[in-house]
């Protein structure tokens, strides 16, 4: 079994809600929240608990790991969340993301292509196998500093950790990812964490677009969150 240690942080502030309308809201996740509650009451808090003191009947359309913070809709009524649900099978919802990861890119843009599949269930842990789940992230390089780089990440799958596990699998894995980066005996040079930027133990992901047409009306909606480190 493989232990990852937390550190003990402030208290998570709650979501914040970027669009209400009608039975559709775009929230913001911070890091470290579940989507979901867990088993237990140590994992009893999460977005969804949160969210359904003021709508009861709100259910996820997607969710994001905890670690990651981010634009993330859900629907409180049933009939918009199977529309919802609709686009995302289809694909009709462009999602976008921002990263740090170590090391700078061979190239200003790419694709991985890697089919992931589970290698260990408690910590969940996945990598590239080719009897895994097709799946493709592109990236496009922001910017780079000495030992990191900023990318765009745009994933056209939703497989879980898809982006921390295609990026990982490539060499250049995001910062501060507790399973995918180095082990904690064996932390990333100082050069490797953003200057000027506090490089506290959060995953450095960001969902920080969401676009896609209202099923209701057909209308293009477009949200965006700007990046938080």
């Amino acid at each position: 079994m493989i232990v990852v240690p937390r550190t003990v942080a402030a208290p998570i502030e709650d979501p914040f809600v970027w669009h209400q309308d009608g039975g559709l809201l775009v929230v913001e996740k911070p890091a470290g929240l579940l989507c979901q509650p867990g088993l237990g009451p140590a994992l009893a808090d999460s977005l969804l608990t949160r969210l359904r003191r003021q709508w009861p009947a709100a259910q996820l359309v997607h969710r994001l790991d905890r670690d990651t913070s981010g634009l993330l809709l859900l629907a409180t009524e049933p009939d918009l969340h199977r529309a919802m649900s609709r686009l995302f099978a289809e694909r009709r919802v462009l999602k976008r993301y921002r990263a740090d990861v170590q090391g700078l890119p061979p190239a200003a843009e790419g694709s991985i292509r890697l089919p992931l599949a589970r290698r260990c269930r408690q910590p969940p842990l996945y990598g590239p196998d080719p009897a895994g789940k097709p799946c493709r992230s592109d990236w496009r390089l922001l910017s780079a500093q000495d030992g990191w780089s900023r990318l765009e990440l745009r994933p056209h799958t939703g497989r879980s950790h898809q982006l921390r596990a295609h990026l990982a699998a490539i060499g250049h894995p995001i910062l501060g990812d507790p399973l995918y980066g180095p082990p904690p005996e064996a932390p990333p040079p100082e050069a490797a964490q953003p200057q000027g930027q506090n490089p506290a133990p959060r995953l450095r992901l960001h969902a920080t677009a969401l676009a896609f047409p209202d099923p209701r009306s057909g209308e293009p909606l477009q949200f965006r969150s700007p990046c938080p480190f």
